[in-house]
């Protein structure tokens, strides 16, 4: 079995656009901001033999803000730039009831049975309480990057970081899964 890094994207892997101390995805390919340390982070986790994973929300196809193809345009740059395995991506709303929005652990367990993922030997890296509680849903070690967003903050247990280099550094060091006994 394998072991993967989930990511979250906005917030994570690229900037977030946050308005009124919440956070939304950029609007444009051209508005697409990779954090800083991010290329360095995926590689060494990546040379380390952890799968990476972009897992993320975009209900702005469903609500009719965003289209389809702005989306998977974004995703090409970021395939082009980062080195990613894969990006899974959940369209719907709350309201749709599937099981890959997260806080739910669809698009997490999908990977895991697509690449042979040990879920348990994993990690997910987010910035929000959704993100924290799929990563938590689907049995892997969550890493929360605290921007201080006006929402809900997520349950534990999570470990506190303030980039994703701060979460990789942890993650290559075998915190938390492999100094458990």
């Amino acid at each position: 079995m394998r072991r993967a890094v989930f990511l979250d994207r906005d917030g994570v892997v690229n900037h977030a656009v946050v308005r009124d101390g919440k956070p939304y995805p950029p609007e444009s390919v051209l508005a697409l901001r990779i954090v800083a340390g991010v290329p360095e982070s995926l590689a060494a986790l990546r040379d380390a033999g952890f799968l990476t994973i972009v897992v993320t929300n975009q209900p702005d196809i469903a609500t009719g803000k965003q289209s389809v193809a702005t989306v998977e345009a974004m995703h090409a740059r970021l395939r082009g730039k980062l080195p990613l395995d894969d990006i899974k991506v959940c369209y719907h709303r709350d309201e749709d009831g599937c099981d890959c929005r997260k806080p739910k652990p669809g698009m997490l367990v999908r990977a895991a049975s697509e690449f042979g993922i040990d879920l348990a030997k994993s990690y997910m890296v987010g910035d929000r309480w959704r993100d924290v509680a799929a990563g938590q849903a689907a049995g892997c070690a969550s890493f929360f990057i605290d921007h201080g967003y006006r929402e809900k903050r997520p349950d534990p247990p999570y470990i506190a970081v303030k980039s994703l280099a701060e979460a990789s550094v942890h993650i290559l060091a075998g915190f938390p899964r492999e100094n458990k006994d």
